[in-house]
């Protein structure tokens, strides 16, 4: 494929994405198809066994009616299930993860604004904010990407290793280290405290939350029984996992994209024209930064005694 011009570089590229997408909607559809049926069935038979006992007593549509303004609520996260003294959207700390999730692109969770002027006001926040994130994000790359190279730059000088090579396994050193103490760890806690949630659930809503996927199905628990100040605690612990966990995804994700082997893959796609100096840049001359910076090995001749 190396003699492919670049605009069939880009639509094999294009055809790929698509087969992709188009595999992963076959996948979901077969695994999700016949959960979601069951559930509408279950949920059928349970309106009929309802109306079967007291449909007598309900004018007609009165059911409907009630189920389709409590779910239109649901979707804005006001619920009429239990005590209505636990509910507390818009809180402080709830308005505080609400709008953390504006500014980090998650889009987590099930509050929306109901009101003109909170809807107007989202958008200019967004607007605003999303260029400040941006500019805060890149700030703490250009800081920590360095820091985070020394220990790799440690291991290519102690066992001499190439620099790509070390590039590898900082990379994967900070991948796991990432998975273990954003993702995993988080989850054994949400697994211990929640009863109803599984191990399997207590990863998904992690990595889902920090991948900025926000998919919203799953959200911990809202305090229930609990005193508020410990529910207000909960809350701001998890507007702090939620930024520090971001930052370490989006470093991890920056360090593997500056790999030499993805960096291939994007120049082979990209223009064929030569390459720049920008194009040059990165772990692997960061590395050679910090390289630079640590004590030289002594040279063989001089680590050993002359005869």
């Amino acid at each position: 494929m190396g003699g492919l011009r670049p605009w069939a570089r880009y639509g094999l590229l294009v055809v790929a994405y698509l087969l992709a997408l188009g595999l992963g909607a076959m996948v979901l559809q077969a695994l999700e198809g016949p959960p979601a049926l069951q559930l509408w069935a279950e949920l059928r038979a349970e309106l009929a066994t309802f109306q079967a006992e007291y449909g007598a007593c309900l004018p007609p549509g009165a059911l409907e009616e009630l189920l389709g303004a409590a779910l239109a609520a649901q979707a804005h996260g006001v619920s009429s299930l239990g005590n209505g003294s636990e509910v507390r959207n818009w809180d402080l700390p709830s308005t505080l993860l609400f709008t953390a999730s504006i500014l980090t692109t998650t889009g987590y969770g099930h509050m929306a604004p109901l009101s003109a002027g909170g809807k107007a006001f989202c958008v200019a926040y967004a607007a605003l904010g999303l260029p400040a994130s941006l500019a805060l994000v890149a700030a703490l790359r250009h800081w920590l990407l360095p820091v985070l190279s020394r220990p790799g730059a440690w291991a290519a000088v102690y066992w001499q290793l190439a620099p790509a090579r070390a590039a590898l396994l900082q990379a994967a050193a900070l991948g796991l280290l990432v998975a273990g103490i954003f993702v995993l760890l988080p989850a054994l806690v949400l697994w211990s405290l929640q009863d109803d949630c599984s191990l399997l659930e207590a990863i998904y809503f992690c990595f889902g939350w920090l991948s900025t996927i926000g998919l919203g199905d799953l959200l911990p628990g809202r305090g229930r029984g609990l005193h508020p100040a410990i529910y207000h605690l909960g809350q701001l612990a998890l507007l702090g996992y939620l930024l520090l966990g971001l930052l370490a995804m989006l470093l991890a994700v920056e360090t593997f994209s500056e790999l030499p082997q993805v960096r291939a893959i994007v120049k082979y796609f990209g223009s064929s024209g030569p390459s720049t100096t920008e194009d040059q840049d990165g772990i692997l001359g960061q590395a050679e930064l910090t390289l630079s910076t640590l004590p030289p090995a002594a040279p063989a001749s001089e680590q050993a005694p002359a005869c």
